[in-house]
């Protein structure tokens, strides 16, 4: 179970306890505040805090940009506007801290959006609990024959189930042994900092996690996207409907520019307006690599 007792009892007190405020408030966001969202088999997500709404960009553009917003009529169609035109600043000025509990292999990947405030859980001063990721059977996967990041078909029967068995023997023996390196019984014990490094890969990590939305949305661009790996793009699709409830215009925005709109090249442009006169074009006439053209049939396609 992602949370214990303890700690759903610590949430419920705590959303028992509302304040007034002057803030700006999304009632969307306050029916999240403290919940949290499970994901994986140990994992969760949940929001600590926030700041900002869709009015919040609205107002730091209106500022920016002062009379040239005058021809967009409603925040919703401003906010369009701003992703449209890639005018990135005001999403900046809304923020969001997340508590997030995942593992280890996921936060490394995680890590890599360097735009962010962590402070993450410290196996130096605490003992890290016996919990490990274990896939669904149907997420065991054999290495991609085309893609060297991605997965290919999935395993079966007794291959499935021997693979299993490694993953959680093999985790459950690395956890006997930090436990016995650390324990006293009548000696000093291995140091904390020391005896993690046998810990594996797939053992639950926890921090908190500080993003502006224009980060935020970089984040779910590439983590929410189906090539993405699907341990850490669990993740990314709890939070995007956490962040719909936020901030729905610039979600919505979000959702169809860079989540369901596609950027295209000079040539792929230079191919399409060749289309549209009704000339065929190949791969071998549009300039275009092998790998360009495969990309581009596949925005085309849908």
């Amino acid at each position: 179970m992602p949370l214990t007792p303890e700690q759903i009892a610590e949430i419920e007190a705590q959303r028992a306890n509302p304040r007034q405020t002057l803030r700006a408030v999304s009632e969307g966001m306050e029916a999240h505040l403290y919940k949290a969202h499970e994901v994986l088999d140990h994992g969760f997500i949940r929001v600590i805090d926030y700041m900002g709404d869709d009015a919040a960009i609205c107002q730091a553009a209106r500022v920016s940009y002062g009379k040239g917003t005058k021809s967009v009529q409603n925040d919703a169609g401003l906010i369009r506007y701003l992703m449209r035109h890639w005018h990135s600043t005001p999403f900046e000025m809304c923020e969001i801290k997340l508590h997030v509990k995942l593992p280890v292999f996921v936060a490394r990947q995680w890590i890599r959006h360097r735009t962010a405030n962590v402070n993450e859980y410290s196996a130096r001063y605490s003992i890290l609990d016996r919990e490990f990721y274990i896939p669904a059977p149907d997420q065991l996967a054999a290495q991609s024959v085309v893609n060297n990041q991605g997965r290919g078909v999935a395993l079966e029967g007794e291959e499935a189930a021997r693979v299993l068995e490694i993953l959680k023997s093999d985790s459950n023996r690395a956890y006997d042994n930090y436990e016995a390196m650390i324990s006293d019984e009548g000696q000093a014990g291995l140091a904390r900092e020391l005896a993690r490094m046998n810990l594996p890969m797939n053992i639950y990590t926890q921090w908190y996690w500080k993003v502006d939305l224009h980060n935020l949305f970089h984040f779910l661009r590439l983590r929410a996207d189906s090539h993405a790996q699907y341990e850490i793009r669990v993740y990314a699709d709890a939070i995007c409907k956490v962040v719909a409830d936020w901030v729905p215009a610039a979600y919505g925005a979000f959702e169809d520019y860079r989540m369901g709109g596609a950027n295209l090249s000079g040539k792929a442009m230079d191919c399409i307006r060749r289309m549209l006169k009704g000339e065929e074009v190949t791969q071998e006439n549009s300039g275009m690599s092998a790998g360009e053209w495969r990309e581009f049939q596949e925005n085309l396609q849908g």
